[in-house]
């Protein structure tokens, strides 16, 4: 898969950008692990303060996919550390999105796959398995559908409703 700039897929998309079928992410992520660019079709997760279900699709095949997990937000945990970011080079995933926090920096910065986070914080989430999987997600200011297409380089994060090409 050829990679795609995310400022040249604006700049050559602008009716898609108009029409909402191609949204940028409010620019609130950090950038993790080694991957600084990456893009795949999503899984949607929505979890609170509880990664059990993070490492569940995490030990599925990736396939080139990119996990967008909605953290409500919270700042008060990691839902990604170390150990998982290594899963998910394993398992081919090309890279997560994380609405919250993620620990283990520097394990993650030399793991091969693209991480986005709100920010880290050193302790870990709770264990009780309790989310969605594969639900419409709210994250960086934009509805995040199971399905669709994410985009991410060193210039921002954008969600197509399609796969794009140069």
């Amino acid at each position: 898969m050829a990679f795609l700039a995310t400022a040249e897929i604006c700049d050559s998309n602008a009716s898609h950008l108009a029409s909402g079928d191609l949204r940028v992410l409010h620019p609130v992520f950090q950038i993790y692990g080694q991957c600084r660019s990456f893009s795949g079709p999503i899984v949607t997760l929505k979890v609170f303060e509880d990664n059990v279900l993070v490492r569940e699709l995490l030990e599925s095949r990736g396939e080139g996919r990119v996990l967008v997990i909605d953290g409500g937000g919270s700042m008060r945990c990691a839902l990604v550390g170390g150990n998982l970011a290594q899963l998910a080079q394993n398992m081919n995933w090309a890279g997560i999105i994380v609405n919250g926090c993620i620990r283990d920096v520097d394990e993650i910065n030399g793991c091969d796959v693209g991480v986005r986070a709100l920010a880290t914080h050193p302790q870990k989430s709770g264990k009780k398995g309790i989310g969605e999987k594969h639900v419409p997600v709210y994250v960086g200011g934009t509805l995040i559908r199971d399905g669709e297409w994410l985009y991410a380089d060193s210039d921002g994060v954008l969600i197509s409703k399609s796969e794009l090409s140069i």
